[in-house]
């Protein structure tokens, strides 16, 4: 028993840490895009377009959905977690740097939950999980109101543009929650549904793809299909099975500080001491939040069947 317990975590952490790091990359890789050669309908394009492929199989085997959970709830879910939220993330990456990015963006979506919870579901929290909140407000005004009062270059506009991109996500979990589908399922929908909104922007606004280099191309087709696209999807979902929702929160806290540090060496930018001081805040609201103080870690067979239990309903 003990050893099943030990390899459940194990296998659970490293997914965890292997879906922090690549959404952490994936946020680095971004910014290096849109800043140099492509714009964000370039990058949404690979984003989208080889998942959409890869997932096919799926789509056909599913169906399209719109009866099943409705237009309207299709809708939230694309816009949420699809093409809107990935062009209004990209374009802020445009102005902000990726530290930024990374507090900002997956940092503060635990909120935008909790805030949508409270308000449609009238969820109610903890004074933990409360705590977690206030940390992660906290570093949003470290963040945003220090390059604010600096005036830094526009930093603004892009933390506001994550802001929006994080609230819709929230809406895209909310949705998906009431939507009953599988993972798989919701993500051939959110793909599908996506490039097939893109490909008339993209004919008409043009491509820059081609002046792009081959080993640029390969990097944010590496980056933005297959890895944040797949296997990012697949690796968080085995966590949460292996480990429980708030355990592997605590390893997805980390994203905000992997972009930063991943930034440093591939961008050449550096955190200042505002914006490393939100990073630790953001990160710790985000354990705090996610529920994994105060449930303890004790972990056992059973508790693991019991956490896949709950993760397949």
């Amino acid at each position: 028993m003990k050893t099943e317990a030990s390899r459940n975590f194990a296998l659970g952490a490293a997914a965890a840490l292997t879906a922090a790091l690549i959404w952490g990359s994936w946020i680095v890789v971004t910014r290096f895009g849109v800043t140099t050669t492509l714009t964000p309908h370039d990058a949404a394009f690979l984003r989208f377009g080889i998942p959409a492929v890869v997932l096919l199989p799926v789509l056909l085997r599913e169906g399209l959905a719109l009866k099943q959970i409705g237009v309207t709830r299709t809708l939230l879910m694309v816009s949420g977690a699809g093409l809107p939220f990935f062009l209004v993330s990209a374009a802020g990456m445009q102005f902000a740097p990726a530290a930024d990015a990374g507090a900002l963006l997956p940092g503060t979506m635990p909120l935008f939950v909790a805030l949508l919870a409270a308000i449609v579901d009238r969820e109610r929290f903890g004074g933990v999980r409360i705590a977690g909140f206030g940390l992660i407000v906290a570093g949003v005004l470290a963040i945003g109101g220090y390059h604010l009062l600096l005036g830094a270059g526009g930093q603004w506009r892009g933390h506001l543009l994550f802001l929006a991109g994080a609230c819709l996500w929230a809406v895209y979990t909310l949705a998906f929650r009431r939507a009953g589908i599988g993972a798989w399922h919701g993500a051939a929908l959110e793909n599908a549904y996506s490039i097939a909104a893109l490909i008339p922007i993209y004919l008409w606004t043009g491509a820059r793809l081609p002046q792009a280099s081959w080993g640029e191309l390969a990097l944010q087709a590496l980056s933005q299909g297959a890895l944040s696209g797949i296997v990012a999807l697949f690796a968080y979902g085995l966590a949460v099975r292996r480990l429980g929702a708030p355990r592997a929160a605590v390893f997805i806290s980390l994203t905000p500080a992997i972009a930063a540090v991943i930034a440093i060496p591939a961008l050449g930018e550096w955190p200042d001491a505002a914006t490393t001081l939100g990073i630790i805040a953001v990160s710790g609201g985000v354990t705090l939040a996610g529920g994994a103080v105060g449930q303890g870690w004790r972990f056992s067979a059973s508790a693991s069947r019991t956490s896949c239990t709950k993760a397949a309903r």
